[in-house]
């Protein structure tokens, strides 16, 4: 693995990696509609990865140069505020922003979800 590559990994280990691996090939329904608009550099010509290991965690959506992590919300997220509040605490140590959308808001308006994310990569780069 090139030295770039190692440094987007943020020290994972080899058991995440494989974890995002697995978690690549059963995307939910609100990760595969936002990953149609994502994949090939179709948001401002800039590359996202899905299901990205980033040291302990696997981000559902990652944009290296922007420093974005995009993460959906299921309904198992509706009872653990305080875990992900941690998560992204730990994320943000890497100077990384995260931002969080439910699934329901992806599948029901994907266009105000998109439009948000290009405002906010647009500020970061």
């Amino acid at each position: 693995m090139k030295e770039l590559d190692k440094q987007m990994y943020f020290k994972a280990k080899p058991g995440i990696l494989e974890n995002a691996r697995l978690l690549r090939k059963n995307m939910t329904t609100a990760e595969r509609l936002l990953w149609e608009r994502l994949n090939n550099n179709q948001l401002l010509g800039l590359r996202f990865r899905r299901q990205h290991p980033i040291d302990i965690f696997i981000a559902d959506f990652y944009c290296h140069k922007a420093r974005l992590v995009i993460e959906l919300d299921g309904p198992i997220h509706d009872g653990q505020a305080e875990y992900d509040d941690g998560r992204e605490a730990e994320i943000e140590k890497y100077y990384l922003k995260v931002i969080r959308f439910k699934n329901e808001e992806v599948i029901t308006n994907i266009e105000k979800v998109i439009i948000q994310i290009e405002e906010i990569v647009k500020q970061r780069i």
